[in-house]
Protein backbone atom coordinates (compact mmCIF):
# COMPACT_ATOMS: atom_id res chain seq x y z
CA UNK A 1 0.00 0.00 0.00
CA UNK A 2 1.45 3.29 -1.13
CA UNK A 3 1.81 6.14 1.39
CA UNK A 4 1.68 9.63 0.06
CA UNK A 5 2.19 13.27 2.02
CA UNK A 6 -1.09 14.62 2.38
CA UNK A 7 -0.79 17.63 4.23
CA UNK A 8 2.07 19.96 5.20
CA UNK A 9 1.34 22.25 8.14
CA UNK A 10 3.69 24.49 10.90
CA UNK A 11 4.31 22.43 14.36
CA UNK A 12 2.45 25.14 15.81
CA UNK A 13 -1.22 23.42 14.41
CA UNK A 14 -2.71 20.98 16.52
CA UNK A 15 -3.92 18.07 14.68
CA UNK A 16 -4.97 16.04 17.45
CA UNK A 17 -8.81 16.86 16.65
CA UNK A 18 -8.04 15.98 12.63
CA UNK A 19 -6.38 12.67 13.27
CA UNK A 20 -8.81 11.31 16.23
CA UNK A 21 -11.33 12.07 13.14
CA UNK A 22 -9.80 10.24 11.19
CA UNK A 23 -8.97 7.54 13.43
CA UNK A 24 -12.61 7.43 13.86
CA UNK A 25 -12.72 6.77 10.17
CA UNK A 26 -10.26 4.23 9.99
CA UNK A 27 -8.36 5.79 7.67
CA UNK A 28 -4.71 5.10 8.43
CA UNK A 29 -2.29 7.61 9.06
CA UNK A 30 1.15 8.82 10.55
CA UNK A 31 2.23 12.33 11.67
CA UNK A 32 6.04 12.73 11.30
CA UNK A 33 8.21 16.42 12.16
CA UNK A 34 10.31 17.12 8.98
CA UNK A 35 12.12 20.38 8.00
CA UNK A 36 10.04 22.08 11.22
CA UNK A 37 6.76 21.35 9.59
CA UNK A 38 4.60 18.43 10.31
CA UNK A 39 3.30 16.17 7.91
CA UNK A 40 0.56 14.09 7.60
CA UNK A 41 0.83 11.15 5.73
CA UNK A 42 -1.97 8.74 4.42
CA UNK A 43 -2.16 6.13 1.92
CA UNK A 44 -2.44 7.41 -1.49
CA UNK A 45 -6.16 6.14 -1.96
CA UNK A 46 -7.47 8.39 0.43
CA UNK A 47 -5.31 11.60 0.12
CA UNK A 48 -7.58 13.58 -1.75
CA UNK A 49 -9.78 12.76 0.44
CA UNK A 50 -8.26 13.08 3.49
CA UNK A 51 -7.29 17.11 2.20
CA UNK A 52 -11.07 17.91 1.48
CA UNK A 53 -12.00 16.47 4.80
CA UNK A 54 -9.48 18.46 6.37
CA UNK A 55 -10.36 21.64 4.47
CA UNK A 56 -13.95 21.23 6.35
CA UNK A 57 -12.95 20.28 9.16
CA UNK A 58 -9.31 21.08 10.23
CA UNK A 59 -10.06 20.25 14.86
CA UNK A 60 -12.03 17.50 14.25
CA UNK A 61 -15.83 17.24 13.92
CA UNK A 62 -16.57 17.37 17.53
CA UNK A 63 -18.03 13.56 17.05
CA UNK A 64 -14.43 12.67 19.53
CA UNK A 65 -14.84 13.81 23.22
CA UNK A 66 -11.05 13.68 24.13
CA UNK A 67 -11.79 14.15 27.52
CA UNK A 68 -14.45 11.49 27.53
CA UNK A 69 -12.46 8.32 26.16
CA UNK A 70 -14.65 5.98 28.15
CA UNK A 71 -17.52 7.69 26.21
CA UNK A 72 -16.94 4.83 23.08
CA UNK A 73 -20.16 2.84 23.93
CA UNK A 74 -21.38 0.69 27.08
CA UNK A 75 -21.93 3.22 29.85
CA UNK A 76 -20.49 3.45 33.29
CA UNK A 77 -19.71 -0.48 33.52
CA UNK A 78 -17.92 -0.42 30.17
CA UNK A 79 -15.75 2.84 31.54
CA UNK A 80 -15.10 0.53 34.32
CA UNK A 81 -13.84 -2.13 32.52
CA UNK A 82 -12.00 -0.18 30.10
CA UNK A 83 -10.18 1.64 33.64
CA UNK A 84 -9.91 -1.40 35.95
CA UNK A 85 -6.34 0.37 37.99
CA UNK A 86 -8.26 3.35 38.01
CA UNK A 87 -11.41 2.13 39.31
CA UNK A 88 -9.14 -0.54 41.99
CA UNK A 89 -7.35 2.79 43.35
CA UNK A 90 -10.72 4.53 44.00
CA UNK A 91 -12.18 1.12 45.63
CA UNK A 92 -9.24 1.33 47.61
CA UNK A 93 -10.15 4.89 48.76
CA UNK A 94 -13.02 4.17 49.69
CA UNK A 95 -12.17 1.37 51.82
CA UNK A 96 -9.82 3.02 53.46
CA UNK A 97 -12.36 6.00 53.89
CA UNK A 98 -15.05 3.71 55.45
CA UNK A 99 -12.01 1.97 57.91
CA UNK A 100 -10.65 5.29 59.40
CA UNK A 101 -14.98 6.55 59.22
CA UNK A 102 -13.30 9.69 56.73
CA UNK A 103 -10.51 10.43 58.93
CA UNK A 104 -12.54 10.17 62.71
CA UNK A 105 -11.16 7.06 63.37
CA UNK A 106 -7.51 7.58 64.74
CA UNK A 107 -6.59 4.39 66.37
CA UNK A 108 -7.01 3.30 61.92
CA UNK A 109 -5.43 6.40 60.86
CA UNK A 110 -2.76 5.33 62.88
CA UNK A 111 -1.68 2.91 60.13
CA UNK A 112 -2.25 4.83 57.17
CA UNK A 113 -0.33 8.10 58.38
CA UNK A 114 3.38 8.93 57.23
CA UNK A 115 4.32 8.50 60.38
CA UNK A 116 2.98 7.11 63.70
CA UNK A 117 1.77 8.82 66.30
CA UNK A 118 0.37 8.81 69.67
CA UNK A 119 -1.87 11.19 71.20
CA UNK A 120 -1.55 11.84 74.48
CA UNK A 121 -4.09 14.63 76.52
CA UNK A 122 -4.36 17.20 73.66
CA UNK A 123 -0.77 16.29 72.72
CA UNK A 124 0.50 14.58 69.94
CA UNK A 125 3.37 12.68 69.45
CA UNK A 126 5.28 11.68 65.90
CA UNK A 127 8.06 9.06 65.12
CA UNK A 128 10.67 10.77 62.47
CA UNK A 129 10.97 9.32 58.94
CA UNK A 130 14.34 7.49 60.05
CA UNK A 131 12.30 5.81 62.98
CA UNK A 132 9.56 5.04 60.13
CA UNK A 133 11.99 3.61 57.62
CA UNK A 134 14.00 1.49 59.75
CA UNK A 135 11.05 -0.38 61.98
CA UNK A 136 10.42 -1.33 58.10
CA UNK A 137 6.38 0.67 57.95
CA UNK A 138 7.53 1.46 54.25
CA UNK A 139 3.80 1.15 53.32
CA UNK A 140 3.54 4.67 54.93
CA UNK A 141 5.52 6.75 52.12
CA UNK A 142 2.42 6.07 50.04
CA UNK A 143 -0.76 4.74 52.28
CA UNK A 144 -1.47 8.52 52.90
CA UNK A 145 -3.20 9.50 49.84
CA UNK A 146 -5.63 6.99 50.59
CA UNK A 147 -7.38 9.11 53.86
CA UNK A 148 -9.29 11.72 53.15
CA UNK A 149 -11.12 13.98 56.01
CA UNK A 150 -14.91 14.82 55.15
CA UNK A 151 -17.14 13.26 52.00
CA UNK A 152 -16.48 16.29 50.38
CA UNK A 153 -12.88 15.81 50.39
CA UNK A 154 -13.36 12.23 49.32
CA UNK A 155 -15.75 12.86 46.59
CA UNK A 156 -13.82 15.82 44.61
CA UNK A 157 -10.81 13.99 44.94
CA UNK A 158 -12.29 10.46 43.61
CA UNK A 159 -14.03 12.67 40.57
CA UNK A 160 -10.13 14.23 39.79
CA UNK A 161 -9.03 10.74 40.07
CA UNK A 162 -11.38 9.04 37.93
CA UNK A 163 -11.16 12.25 34.91
CA UNK A 164 -7.56 11.68 34.95
CA UNK A 165 -6.38 8.26 35.83
CA UNK A 166 -8.49 6.84 32.93
CA UNK A 167 -7.51 9.44 30.50
CA UNK A 168 -3.94 7.74 31.31
CA UNK A 169 -4.84 4.51 31.51
CA UNK A 170 -7.08 4.70 28.12
CA UNK A 171 -3.63 6.18 26.33
CA UNK A 172 -0.22 4.96 27.97
CA UNK A 173 -1.56 1.75 30.11
CA UNK A 174 -2.46 0.73 33.62
CA UNK A 175 1.49 -0.03 34.27
CA UNK A 176 2.32 3.83 33.22
CA UNK A 177 -0.71 5.02 34.88
CA UNK A 178 0.09 2.59 38.38
CA UNK A 179 3.71 4.06 38.44
CA UNK A 180 3.46 7.42 37.97
CA UNK A 181 0.37 7.02 41.23
CA UNK A 182 3.22 5.88 42.94
CA UNK A 183 5.31 8.44 42.33
CA UNK A 184 3.78 11.10 42.48
CA UNK A 185 2.12 9.81 46.02
CA UNK A 186 5.58 9.22 47.74
CA UNK A 187 7.03 12.72 45.92
CA UNK A 188 3.79 14.78 47.74
CA UNK A 189 3.90 12.99 50.65
CA UNK A 190 7.61 13.20 51.26
CA UNK A 191 7.10 17.21 50.16
CA UNK A 192 4.65 17.16 52.79
CA UNK A 193 6.80 16.02 55.75
CA UNK A 194 9.92 17.71 54.69
CA UNK A 195 7.80 21.08 54.15
CA UNK A 196 4.94 21.04 56.16
CA UNK A 197 6.43 19.09 58.98
CA UNK A 198 5.51 15.94 60.72
CA UNK A 199 1.50 15.56 61.14
CA UNK A 200 -1.62 13.55 59.75
CA UNK A 201 -1.96 14.80 56.38
CA UNK A 202 -3.93 12.78 53.39
CA UNK A 203 -5.71 12.39 50.80
CA UNK A 204 -5.31 12.12 46.45
CA UNK A 205 -4.56 15.78 45.64
CA UNK A 206 -1.10 15.42 45.92
CA UNK A 207 -1.18 12.67 43.16
CA UNK A 208 -3.92 14.64 40.98
CA UNK A 209 -1.65 17.49 40.64
CA UNK A 210 0.69 15.18 39.23
CA UNK A 211 -1.19 13.43 37.07
CA UNK A 212 -2.67 17.03 35.65
CA UNK A 213 1.00 18.20 35.38
CA UNK A 214 1.55 15.08 33.34
CA UNK A 215 -1.63 14.85 30.99
CA UNK A 216 -0.65 19.05 30.67
CA UNK A 217 2.86 19.03 29.06
CA UNK A 218 2.48 15.72 27.41
CA UNK A 219 -0.12 16.95 25.61
CA UNK A 220 1.85 20.15 24.68
CA UNK A 221 4.41 18.17 23.55
CA UNK A 222 2.83 15.31 22.24
CA UNK A 223 -0.94 16.66 21.09
CA UNK A 224 -3.47 13.34 21.68
CA UNK A 225 -7.07 13.47 21.92
CA UNK A 226 -7.17 11.80 25.09
CA UNK A 227 -5.20 14.00 27.50
CA UNK A 228 -7.23 17.34 26.10
CA UNK A 229 -8.37 18.84 29.35
CA UNK A 230 -11.52 20.91 28.96
CA UNK A 231 -10.75 24.78 28.79
CA UNK A 232 -10.26 26.19 31.53
CA UNK A 233 -9.28 22.93 33.76
CA UNK A 234 -5.92 23.62 34.06
CA UNK A 235 -5.80 27.44 34.51
CA UNK A 236 -8.85 26.40 37.28
CA UNK A 237 -6.06 23.95 39.30
CA UNK A 238 -3.46 26.10 39.07
CA UNK A 239 -5.60 28.90 40.21
CA UNK A 240 -6.87 27.12 43.24
CA UNK A 241 -3.10 26.04 44.04
CA UNK A 242 -1.96 29.84 44.26
CA UNK A 243 -5.15 30.55 46.59
CA UNK A 244 -4.01 27.94 48.65
CA UNK A 245 -0.52 28.80 49.05
CA UNK A 246 -1.62 32.38 50.51
CA UNK A 247 -3.25 31.09 53.40
CA UNK A 248 -6.68 32.27 52.68
CA UNK A 249 -8.45 29.29 53.19
CA UNK A 250 -7.17 28.22 56.42
CA UNK A 251 -7.87 31.89 57.81
CA UNK A 252 -11.08 31.97 56.15
CA UNK A 253 -12.34 28.50 58.26
CA UNK A 254 -10.39 29.41 60.97
CA UNK A 255 -7.95 26.84 60.55
CA UNK A 256 -10.72 24.57 60.27
CA UNK A 257 -9.04 23.56 56.52
CA UNK A 258 -5.51 22.39 56.41
CA UNK A 259 -4.12 22.52 52.89
CA UNK A 260 -1.19 20.27 51.82
CA UNK A 261 0.52 22.63 50.08
CA UNK A 262 3.77 20.68 49.92
CA UNK A 263 2.15 17.94 48.74
CA UNK A 264 0.06 20.02 45.64
CA UNK A 265 3.39 21.64 44.36
CA UNK A 266 5.80 18.32 44.80
CA UNK A 267 2.89 16.53 42.92
CA UNK A 268 2.93 18.94 40.50
CA UNK A 269 6.02 19.09 39.78
CA UNK A 270 7.15 15.48 39.36
CA UNK A 271 3.75 15.49 37.05
CA UNK A 272 5.69 18.31 34.61
CA UNK A 273 8.45 16.62 35.25
CA UNK A 274 7.12 12.83 33.03
CA UNK A 275 5.31 14.91 31.00
CA UNK A 276 8.15 16.34 29.18
CA UNK A 277 9.76 13.18 29.47
CA UNK A 278 6.72 11.04 28.12
CA UNK A 279 5.54 13.79 25.71
CA UNK A 280 9.24 13.90 24.08
CA UNK A 281 9.44 10.37 24.03
CA UNK A 282 6.24 10.13 21.73
CA UNK A 283 7.14 12.49 19.52
CA UNK A 284 10.31 11.27 18.94
CA UNK A 285 8.54 7.74 18.07
CA UNK A 286 6.29 9.46 15.96
CA UNK A 287 9.13 11.29 14.11
CA UNK A 288 10.99 7.67 13.63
Amino acid sequence: MAVVEALRLPLSEDLSGFIALLQRLRVPCRVSEEAGEQVLRVPAETADQVRELYRRYPHGDGAVVAEQPSRRGGGFLASLRRSPLTAAVLVLTLIAAAITMLGENFDTIRWFSFSDFRIDGEYAYFATLGQTLAAGQWWRLITPIFVHFGILHLAMNSMWYWELGRRIEYRQGALMLGGLTLLFGVVSNLSQYTFGGPGIFGGLSGVLYGLLGHCWLFQKLAPDEAYRLPPGVVVLMLLWLVICLTGVIEVVSFGALAIANAAHVGGLVAGCITGVIGGALSRRSARA
